[in-house]
């Protein structure tokens, strides 16, 4: 393993406030596929959602040298995926805040029966999550699609930790009543 793959996204990015252009395409590399698919659950647009991608790396190569490392490089570079969706979304005023082009991987190791339940549970739970408000979905997205813990999510979204533990807590009943009407028992770990 080179030193550039062994290399921290921290190192990275201390590499490219220097001009690294190696390590922008590193770090590029490891997060692109996520900025793209949190982008596009807020934008729901696969256009809008490339473009994004360019806006923030191209936003990590003008800022990187103001990264403070207060926060996980992932954390950063998905406050920066918000804050640019939320403006193109402000842009087009026709778009909402939704959900919907989230979706489940299918087990191809699954038997044909299985597969489908599981479509079936998966299709229940991205209608459910769309009949959220947008700010209880940005939480639920956070949380359990980008793996991000409270306090990542409290900076990510610009409020307090408290806050989005309630949000958080309101977000995880109306889906478990969401779900149970849909027949759904549970739809999270």
């Amino acid at each position: 393993m080179s030193a550039t793959q062994a290399a921290s996204d921290e190192t990275l990015i201390a590499r490219i406030a220097r001009g690294d252009r190696l390590a922008m395409h590193v770090l590029y590399g490891r997060h692109h596929v996520r900025v793209f698919r949190f982008s596009l659950r807020l934008v729901r647009n696969e256009q809008v959602a490339e473009d994004l991608i360019s806006e923030v790396f191209l936003d990590v190569w003008r800022q990187a040298g103001k990264f403070e490392g207060r926060s996980a490089v992932s954390t950063w570079l998905l406050a920066i995926t918000r804050f640019k969706a939320l403006s193109a979304l402000r842009k087009r005023k026709d778009a909402e805040l939704d959900d919907e082009t989230a979706a489940a991987i299918e087990d191809t190791a699954d038997n044909p029966e299985v597969a489908v339940a599981k479509k079936d549970t998966s299709h229940a739970l991205r209608k459910c999550l769309t009949a959220l408000s947008p700010d209880h979905r940005e939480i639920v997205d956070l949380v359990y699609y980008h793996e991000k813990s409270v306090e990542e999510v409290a900076e990510i979204v610009g409020i307090p930790e408290n806050t989005v533990k309630t949000r958080l807590f309101y977000a995880r009943k109306k889906l478990a009543e969401l779900l149970k009407v849909a027949g759904v028992e549970r739809g999270w770990p």
